[in-house]
């Protein structure tokens, strides 16, 4: 028996283990393209030479401007092989964000799909840290010559398992930007070692604790052929799909993406049934309602059969649309996940046919807390409102910023502890009630939307003195932004032109839905205003009852 007391663990070493005992089972599927876990691990090799011959570094981070695609996991396997630190990019981001994002990150590399070639092209020259530029074809343009085409980057593949000089380490980090809750978003640093006791706890053998890396390979070798397949309907740039992914690519699993752009349950539903998927990765009510809608319209259409669970995390999901959803799919477990970028495990919530729990509902994590502003446990039962947060596992910190890793992962009486900002109470049986937010963060469809950053953009149109904007509920997203301006003298600007405004400088789904007109948005001494007043104003205007 290996001996297992200082072990730490890495990705990449666990995945070549498994693509030698999977050979050519189906690690991934994309469209009516399988990729087996041979030739999976043979791309990733050669992307990882190509990588390390063009003077990569020890932890350089790799930038992933990418759809769901193969390509988005075979990158990350590459910079694991190569010990590098794959950085998320949200495809949604305007010039301005990618800039920052892969400047704060200091990204060596961007791999990027051929559709977002003309805006790299803008912004290319303000990226001096960038050595390499990786194309992915997707039939919308030509590799740009500045750029290496991604197959002839994995063209040096070979069996032969690739590491940079400086070997691998159970410390080697994974970065997750958050779509920012202060500003500017920030990059969570996680270690590979902590993933993977985290991901691998709901496994047949869990590599946690005292982990054995021969019971955990056994494992794999006896599940063969019954490997499970997971479809990360949520983007790989997200959190959500992206951990979920890692997991069950560690337990040997294949992952199922789709090629369309845009959110379709049709399709979707079409893929599961073609590729007996197994678990299913969603986003709340954002993607479950139009899934039950499809099952509602078409009944009887989809053999769904082998579907098992269905996951979610970072949204609302609506007791009544997972009571819809087990009525179609009565073996279906739901599996409603709270945590965050930084802290995993917060809370879950478990719905079968015979115990659907109710919206919001969770009960407390194994090592999930609830810390009162005295900094002491909140304890069952006793009113006490305070941060929920975990203890154990969790990020080393957020990267080149000290002060909001001390902010969010304080050492209180000797322990730390992530406190993403969370707050809740503690019900008598132990689940306890989401309460929300510290700040005003608007969550819609699992995008976090900071207000002062859409305030900002519409307050650089001419027509604009003020702004404030706000989360009103909506019933597939959770909530939508909603807009207030007050207007220059003389009249005020077209809703639609202020829309389009907000676009053309941020992503798209930071874009006001609404906007409404007040003749002045009063604020306190100090500047700041009261965003209830102004949320009640904008569910008054959308006749939103309280």
């Amino acid at each position: 028996m290996t001996d297992q007391s200082e072990q730490s663990w890495q990705f990449a070493d666990l995945w070549e283990i498994i693509a030698e005992i999977r050979g050519e089972q189906r690690a991934q599927v994309f469209g009516g393209e399988t990729t087996s876990w041979t030739e999976f691990n043979r791309r990733a090799n050669g992307l990882a030479a190509t990588m390390l011959a063009a003077g990569v570094e020890h932890q350089d981070k790799v930038a992933q401007y990418l759809y769901n695609c193969p390509e988005y996991l075979e990158g990350v396997y590459a910079a694991f092989k190569a010990s590098l630190v794959p950085v998320n990019t949200n495809y949604r981001y305007a010039d301005n964000e990618l800039l920052y994002l892969w400047d704060n990150s200091d990204a060596a590399v961007v791999m990027f799909h051929a559709t977002f070639t003309e805006t790299i092209e803008r912004i290319r020259e303000q990226c001096p840290k960038v050595k390499l530029w990786l194309w992915v074809d997707d039939g919308s343009s030509p590799c740009p010559e500045w750029a290496t085409s991604w197959a002839d980057a994995i063209a040096p593949g070979t069996d032969e398992n690739i590491s940079g000089p400086w070997g691998r380490s159970g410390s080697d980090r994974w970065f997750l930007y958050t779509g920012g809750t202060t500003g500017m978003p920030k990059g969570v640093m996680w270690d590979h070692d902590t993933l993977v006791r985290i991901g691998t706890r709901t496994h047949p053998v869990s590599l946690d604790g005292d982990g054995d890396l021969d019971a955990w390979t056994a494992a794999i070798v006896e599940i063969g052929a019954g490997a499970p397949t997971m479809l990360p309907g949520a983007p790989l740039m997200h959190g959500t799909g992206h951990i979920t992914a890692l997991g069950q690519l560690t337990q040997g699993g294949c992952i199922v993406t789709m090629p369309n752009r845009k959110f379709d349950a049709e399709l979707m539903l079409d893929t599961v049934e073609a590729n007996s998927v197994n678990a299913l990765v969603i986003v709340g009510d954002a993607f479950s309602r139009p899934i039950v809608d499809a099952l509602d319209a078409n009944p009887g259409r989809w053999n769904l059969s082998a579907l098992v669970t269905m996951i979610s995390s970072g949204a609302m999901w609506s007791q009544s649309i997972k009571e819809r959803l087990i009525d179609h799919i009565p073996q279906l477990l739901i599996y409603d996940a709270l945590g965050s970028s930084e802290a995993i495990g917060m809370g879950n919530s478990f719905s079968t046919k015979d115990n659907i729990n109710n919206t919001a509902k969770f009960d407390m994590g194994e090592n999930a807390v609830v810390i009162n502003e005295m900094g002491e446990l909140c304890e069952a039962g006793s009113g006490d409102i305070g941060r929920l947060g975990v203890r154990g596992l969790m990020p080393v910190g957020y990267y080149k910023d000290e002060v909001k890793t001390a902010a969010t992962f304080p050492t209180i009486n000797g322990v730390r502890y992530s406190l993403p900002g969370d707050f809740a109470t503690i019900e008598a049986d132990g689940t306890f009630t989401l309460l929300g937010r510290g700040s005003v963060c608007i969550n819609t469809g699992g995008e976090k939307v900071f207000p002062e950053e859409v305030e900002e953009t519409l307050k650089e149109h001419p027509g604009v003195v003020d702004a404030i904007a706000v989360g009103v509920p909506d019933e597939r997203f959770g909530q939508i932004v909603t807009a207030v301006i007050e207007p220059v003298q003389g009249g005020a600007p077209d809703e639609a032109e202020l829309i389009e405004h907000v676009k053309t400088n941020l992503a798209s789904y930071k874009a006001p839905r609404h906007v409404f007109v007040a003749d002045s948005l009063t604020r306190a001494p100090n500047g700041k205003i009261d965003y209830k007043k102004w949320t009640s104003f904008a569910r008054e205007e959308l006749g939103i009852e309280a």
